[in-house]
């Protein structure tokens, strides 16, 4: 076993799945790198082929094999027969009016948040990939490119900064195999990153530069508002010289927040801080005396568009995972009326 852990490292293998495999140890271990309608791709030592899509039961989202999960296989058939627990998982509630969870990616050790040194540069979307990092208990890197394009870099920087103590951030210009160089600690043999950013921020040359080759489809962003074309059509897995993984993820247009309670209060702890010190503990942060987050906005250490985002994502988070608990209880009532009504047909048949 030790032999086949060694090569199953390429792959992103470590001491937390293999602690696993003391239920089946004859479980063929394999990950997850595409997924699709028609099936999923798998790959593991001597093992690369596409499989039809697993799902460990038929009402929960979290239970359908993603992008970086890993899998047990029968040794004879190769029937996926177990889903190993995660380490961390993305996910977002699906766009439209569909109310279930939609799943990004597993098994993820570090997110490079791209974003870039133009229009694109968003506070309030950073906020939100910030979030799911911390839920996940994902490190966050940010990363900011095109740095170039203006002539004061540093404002973006120190932006980015504003959004949390110790937060990892590189300036990198990803046609510069130099620059780009300063992200390899977090690429290295068995690492799994995931990129996410919009479209047009140079994620697709950011994947090229990484791989060392033109592995990814690049696009030409528009003049006016420095928006840029889908050039990722789906999640897709590379491997890396250094041996680490790396998830390129197409823009994503709508990232709707879901059951990141924990990650929220990450990222606005200093705005949750301050709403502990309030006089009443039922305090709506308006005109009650004794509010510490007016205070605060008053002196200028907080700023009413920090707030506002606080507000905004934990309403948009409450309300969506509200809806999906709804989702799921109804889920589970048909589920055990079906069987009642299986069970009452199977019961008058016997008679």
């Amino acid at each position: 076993m030790n032999s086949l852990n060694s090569d199953l490292e390429n792959w992103g293998w470590n001491s937390f799945f293999a602690e696993q495999l003391a239920e089946i140890p004859e479980g063929i271990p394999v990950r997850v790198v595409e997924v699709h309608r028609s099936g999923i791709r798998i790959v593991g030592p001597s093992i690369d082929e596409q499989i039809p899509r697993f799902s460990t039961t038929q009402d929960d989202e979290e239970s359908v094999a993603t992008v970086g999960d890993w899998l047990l296989l029968e040794e004879a058939t190769h029937r996926p027969i177990k889903l190993l627990t995660r380490r961390s998982l993305f996910h977002r509630r699906a766009p439209g009016k569909a109310r279930k969870l939609q799943l990004i990616a597993a098994n993820i050790d570090t997110l490079f948040i791209v974003t870039s040194c133009n229009q694109d540069f968003n506070i309030a979307r950073l906020e939100r990939y910030l979030a799911l990092a911390g839920e996940a208990d994902v490190l966050p890197v940010i990363v900011l490119t095109k740095a170039d394009q203006t002539s004061s870099p540093e404002k973006y920087l120190l932006a980015a900064a504003n959004l949390g103590d110790n937060l990892q951030i590189e300036i990198v210009d990803a046609r510069s195999a130099e620059s780009v160089a300063r992200l390899a600690k977090w690429c290295g043999r068995g690492q799994t990153v995931a990129l996410v950013g919009s479209s047009g921020v140079g994620k697709s040359t950011l994947v090229n530069a990484l791989c060392g080759n033109d592995r990814a489809a690049t696009g030409a962003v528009r003049e006016g508002d420095d928006k840029g074309r889908h050039t990722t059509s789906g999640r897709t897995f590379y491997q890396l010289p250094s041996g680490g993984w790396l998830l390129d993820t197409p823009g994503i247009r709508e990232l709707q927040l879901a059951e990141v309670k924990e990650g929220l209060e990450q990222v606005f702890s200093d705005v949750l801080e301050l709403a502990a010190q309030c006089r009443f503990n039922d305090c709506k942060h308006d005109t009650e005396p004794g509010c510490r987050v007016q205070a605060a906005l008053k002196d200028g250490t907080l700023t009413p568009d920090r707030l506002n985002n606080w507000r905004k994502l934990a309403a948009e988070e409450v309300q969506n995972t509200e809806s999906l608990s709804e989702r799921h209880t109804k889920n589970r009532a048909f589920t055990k009326m079906e069987k009642r009504a299986v069970k009452h047909k199977k019961d008058h048949e016997e008679i």
